[in-house]
């Protein structure tokens, strides 16, 4: 460009010949003020189509662009073509304010990051969409998927065919050896498994009543229970059943009936029974705590059960609002937004903390502070100091239009019950989008759309780095280490010692998390209490109970006095 300008984009139209070759699949892009330094603003990697390709960023001053090609699209050779590049102008550059974390610069897939999970060990992240990147309608008994690594800023696109299982608007679990179930869908009765050792998927037994849009929890024993599901399949008395991984068996509980948590919907059951809020818990229960105002404990021994846990308060209907447990060892879970239907309804500012104790027995909830914006369709995340982050959504709930968009993030604090304003992002996530805890303690957050050619379609995520990985000037603060850990496998009960490379005052553990259509149910954070042996040497219990912490795969924190996280270690608490 002739002159420095402020821009936020680019777009990129392949060859228009006929021809695939030279279509760009892994890209990087860099600006410049001054034709010699250069800052990477974006990577990512396109599908290989003839369609207009964009990648979009946060707005920076530049007067030159590189686009470097890192792979041809198809594998097809090493050569490059393009009709068209063109950049966007952001109209007007504003340095976003330090002091309220930073979003870094975007990720571009080749698909739709619908849904996903977060892998042990590694940290990287899988997602996808449907048998299609870019749409879905009907059954196509395929999946594209994606692999993203965060170390290598990467991303590797798959198509899943052995399990015959399009997996759009699923229900996802992670089981105790760290593998995600994804059940039902656009293929509503089919189960398939993600196995993150040996970056493979399989397939599990298959349902007994097809569902979508439904939800799953795992429980204190390792089973995976789930409920709910009339968007696919057929509607109505889509009632509990329950998964035993170790006979790869579903059995039906007919003692837990959907009716109970049913929202009162416009559109009827099709949408009353979607996205439970579910938590596995003690002596193998399950709590709904949304989003329909009723909440219920439901029971997974024998034939199953259902028990009343009372109302959340005096709030609506919340459909596609958020539930977070943020303190497992106090029972504590986080609501906020949602709205009385699906669609075409205003969202709520409401937010409540539901305390919950025995199985059976009724919630305790309190009604706090407002959140400062009205959501649905938004995503909320436990950080490992406790506070909750909760990002995107829209203040009217209108599927696959970028429209009533919600661009500031929230930070919500427990010790004070405040909601604090956190910097802005530029790309709009709304319906189909997802945000998951990394292993370093920032959040992925991608997605929204899936609806063919249309402009609300987002091939994309971003990172969101807390304030508490910086210092106040933006620049990256010097975080704790942990060296070492008497062991990676654990039960309730156990006691742990943790090497440092330096002083930390507390410490957590969050579950390993998965993520569509607003549900998480596999995040909930474990507050620790720990002593110190001295030596930069600690040492915590592991609460000794299952409900709390569950079977699976967690991440280790430490924190220091500033409350700075360091990456975590994983570690695994072993089935009963």
């Amino acid at each position: 460009m002739k002159t420095t300008q402020s821009i936020d984009g680019i777009t990129y139209l392949p060859r228009q010949d006929g021809s695939y070759n030279g279509n760009i699949g892994n890209y990087q892009v860099f600006v410049s003020t001054d034709g010699n330094n250069f800052n990477q603003v974006t990577s990512g990697t396109w599908i290989d189509d003839p369609t207009l390709k964009g990648a979009n960023f946060n707005a920076v001053n530049a007067r030159y662009v590189r686009i470097v090609s890192q792979s041809e699209a198809g594998n097809r050779g090493p050569w490059t073509s393009a009709a068209e590049i063109q950049v966007s102008l952001a109209g007007g550059f504003t340095p976003p304010p330090n002091g309220l974390g930073q979003w870094g610069p975007t990720i571009d897939f080749p698909l739709v990051p619908v849904a996903g999970s977060v892998q042990p060990n590694t940290g990287k992240v899988v997602v996808w969409s449907s048998w299609s990147a870019k749409t879905f309608g009907g059954d196509g008994g395929l999946t594209v998927t994606a692999l993203y690594d965060p170390a290598t800023q990467t991303v590797t696109q798959r198509v899943v065919t052995n399990t015959g299982h399009d997996m759009f608007c699923p229900s996802i679990s992670m089981d105790a050896n760290g593998r995600t179930l994804v059940t039902g869908g656009d293929s509503s009765q089919k189960a398939s498994f993600y196995t993150p050792g040996s970056d493979s998927w399989s397939s599990a037994s298959n349902l007994n009543i097809p569902r979508g849009y439904h939800s799953s929890a795992t429980c204190s024993d390792g089973r995976i229970f789930t409920i709910g599901g009339s968007w696919s399949g057929g509607e109505g008395g889509k009632n509990g059943e329950i998964y035993n991984t170790g006979n790869n068996q579903w059995s039906l509980l007919s003692g837990c009936p959907v009716a109970p948590m049913l929202t009162n919907d416009q559109q009827g059951v099709y949408r009353g029974d979607n996205h439970g809020w579910l938590f596995g818990w003690k002596g193998g229960s399950v709590f709904q705590a949304g989003p329909s105002k009723a909440m219920n404990w439901y029971g997974t021994s024998g034939g199953g059960s259902r028990q009343s846990a009372g109302n959340r308060a005096n709030d609506n209907d919340a459909m596609c609002g958020t539930a977070t447990m943020y303190d497992a060892v106090a029972g504590k879970i986080l609501s906020v937004g949602g709205s009385p239907n699906y669609q075409n309804s205003q969202a709520s500012t409401a937010a409540h903390v539901i305390t919950i104790g025995n199985p059976g027995t009724t919630a305790q909830v309190t009604k706090i502070n407002d959140s400062w914006f009205a959501r649905i369709f938004h995503n909320s995340v436990v950080l490992p100091d406790g506070t909750v982050f909760i990002t995107g959504g829209q203040s009217l709930g209108a599927p696959f239009q970028d429209a009533n968009l919600q661009f500031t993030p929230e930070l919500w604090n427990p010790a004070n019950n405040q909601f604090t304003k956190l910097v802005p992002n530029s790309t709009p996530r709304v319906y189909h989008s997802i945000a998951l805890l990394l292993t370093d303690g920032t959040v992925f957050s991608g997605g929204s759309g899936l609806c063919d050619t249309c402009s609300a379609n987002h091939y994309d995520a971003q990172i969101y780095t807390p304030q508490y990985l910086l210092n106040a000037d933006g620049s990256k603060a010097t975080r704790p280490v942990i060296n070492s850990v008497s062991s990676t496998n654990f039960i309730p009960g156990d006691s742990v010692t943790v090497g440092t490379g330096g002083a930390v005052s507390s410490m957590s553990l969050i579950r390993f998390g998965s993520a569509t259509h607003t549900v998480n149910t596999d995040q909930r954070r474990i507050p620790l209490t720990i002593t110190n042996l001295g030596g930069n040497s600690y040492r915590f219990t592991i609460p000794n109970d299952y409900g709390i912490a569950l079977p699976g795969y967690y991440m280790l924190f430490a924190m220091d006095g500033a409350g700075r996280p360091s990456i975590a270690k994983t570690l695994q608490i072993r089935t009963p």
